[in-house]
């Protein structure tokens, strides 16, 4: 028995309930990563896991030496990584996850920079608005905008994105333009509806200038998942968007795109890098946060600088 590799595979086991997710996550076969954890348990002489037909349980041996392993296989990292080749050029599978517009504006057109900086980093890009599982999909970390639902995760704040309401020119020689956020609630004008992953639903925007405030969620025929659609439909004249400045910048320069209500304000929507609280930063992951930091720090404006 390899004890490092059983000690992976009892880790993964853990993290994502499951001897097949593990397997998965691993590259090994379920067989594999059972005996793995087997002849680990006997190795022990203790029960590590309960399993049954449906789900995996760690017992109270084996979450403390899960904990132990943990640290165990973050000290080796750092090990290998404390280097001087290592640290000066991180290596390495890094799986990141990001919504589909910051990948098309931001992201993607940047990445020469970054795999040219370094070469040995094997990056997995997931370009995508849905929630991950980062755990579950062995994803090291994920970069998404609004305030992060799931509290456990480790995240630091990495920008903050001015809104604006925005609409096409064709959509405004047809509809007229409004005067007031309200008059997106009646039945002349038109949004472009967003459906949020964490609830499926469109969400109300607060909106406030001076002593007033609103929150407008406005009526829609089309509401969408992505934010590269939601774009495109706006575009398209099927109604009004909210956007964050990167979004709208390139459409409003070429004139596809025209700015309204800009006496209001909307408080900035924050913009994160998340990744699991037992995971260990290691040097890809921390070079690419970094990375990601600077970059969109020439993209928007913090929240001391905006509205």
């Amino acid at each position: 028995m390899d004890r490092f590799d059983a000690m992976q595979a009892f880790v993964r086991v853990v993290e994502t309930g499951s001897f097949t997710k593990a397997a998965e996550t691993l590259h090994m076969s379920k067989t594999t990563v059972t005996q793995l954890v087997q002849q680990l348990e006997t190795r022990l002489r203790v029960k590590l896991l309960n399993r049954t037909t449906r789900k995996v349980n760690v017992t109270a041996d084996g979450l403390a030496y899960y904990e132990r392993a943990l640290r165990l296989l973050a000290d080796l990292d750092d090990a290998e990584t404390s280097l001087s080749s290592a640290s000066a050029a991180p290596r390495g599978r890094l799986r990141v996850d990001v919504p589909s517009p910051l990948a098309r504006h931001i992201i993607v057109p940047a990445l020469p920079d970054f795999l040219a900086r370094y070469p040995d980093i094997q990056l997995h890009l997931g370009v995508s608005d849905r929630p991950v599982d980062i755990i579950g999909e062995n994803v090291d970390c994920v970069v998404r905008g609004g305030e992060l639902a799931d509290l456990s995760l480790m995240a630091r704040r990495v920008a903050d994105l001015e809104l604006g309401v925005y609409a096409a020119p064709a959509y405004l020689a047809h509809a007229g333009r409004p005067a007031h956020p309200r008059d997106l609630e009646g039945t002349h004008h038109r949004v472009v509806g967003f459906l949020w992953a964490r609830t499926g639903k469109a969400l109300p925007y607060a909106m406030h200038r001076g002593d007033e405030s609103v929150h407008v969620q406005g009526r829609y025929a089309l509401a969408v998942d992505d934010g590269n659609a939601y774009l495109e439909a706006g575009l398209a004249g099927l109604g009004m968007l909210w956007l964050p400045e990167y979004m709208a910048r390139g459409p409003l320069s070429r004139g596809e795109l025209v700015r309204i209500f800009e006496d209001w304000q909307q408080e900035p929507m924050p913009l994160y890098v998340a990744f699991p609280p037992n995971r260990h930063v290691n040097a890809k992951l921390r070079v690419f946060i970094d990375w990601v930091v600077a970059l969109m720090a020439g993209q928007a404006p913090p929240a001391a600088r905006a509205g």
